[in-house]
């Protein structure tokens, strides 16, 4: 049978969601708790690669496992799994259902802290300079994302795409009195593209960067004379959308 499952995670301790070798993964951590408790190998396909220190507040991963799973399921695996992952729930799915490949639309927020504040020090970017970008700027740059598809500015020099064209639903920053929040959706993203966006908006609205340099690099598709990619314990993949409706679907491992 094949089931879906909604989890979050902390990516602080790990190096992102992907198995890797000699390093935890949030992958081989789940991996193993499902074969504590379902005494059988299981193998789970993620909804998409997380870096090295990125959190996940909603994350879907699936997987194909016997056709009963013990009614306490999501309990048990709570039970074993370290505190920084929370399994939510689990659905049994049609058989072609696919975590990563019918997935439509994924969406992240970087969360930036204009003062320092212990209580989120790995999951906030402490930043008071910030506090020095002009905010009508930042949101100009978010506007100028929305307006194009290609993102060859925006990927990491290492990454290994196929093609750098990206449909942007949304790109917007929302601010409140101790932090900033930058939200955006799109089909798919490139690798460390987010992290990538977030520099670049606070260079053009610090006056390190000119708007123009921006818009040009995004027409013409060439590197930024000035790139900066922003730490990653900001960033949150926030929501997965798929083309189903999941009440229609049978949760499965809670207590009947």
């Amino acid at each position: 049978m094949r089931y879906f499952v909604q989890l979050a995670y902390n990516g602080s301790a790990y190096c992102g969601w992907q198995r890797q070798p000699n390093q935890p993964s949030v992958q081989q951590t789940l991996e193993e708790a499902f074969h504590t408790i379902l005494r059988q190998p299981i193998t789970l396909t993620g909804c998409g690669r997380t870096d090295s220190g990125v959190h996940a507040s909603n994350y879907f991963t699936h997987f194909d496992g016997p056709k009963t799973l013990p009614n306490r399921l999501v309990h048990a695996l709570n039970q074993v799994l370290p505190a920084d992952i929370a399994i939510y729930n689990i659905w049994q799915m049609h058989p072609q259902a696919h975590a990563r490949f019918d997935a439509t639309e994924r969406s992240y927020v970087y969360r930036i802290a204009l003062q320092k504040d212990p209580f989120h020090v790995n999951t906030r970017w402490q930043y008071p300079q910030a506090c020095k970008a002009d905010t009508t700027i930042l949101s100009q740059v978010a506007q100028l994302i929305t307006q194009f598809d290609l993102f060859f500015p925006f990927c990491k020099t290492d990454h290994s795409a196929h093609t750098y064209r990206c449909n942007i639903y949304e790109a917007y920053w929302r601010f409140h009195k101790c932090e900033w929040h930058f939200h955006i959706s799109a089909d798919r993203f490139l690798r460390g593209m987010v992290r990538l966006i977030v520099g670049a908006c606070l260079n053009v609205a610090m006056g390190k960067l000119p708007f123009e340099a921006l818009r040009k690099a995004l027409q013409f598709q060439h590197r930024l004379s000035m790139s900066w990619s922003v730490p990653p314990q900001g960033l949150f993949l926030s929501h997965i959308q798929y083309p189903w409706d999941f009440s229609q679907y049978r949760k499965v491992g809670i207590p009947m």
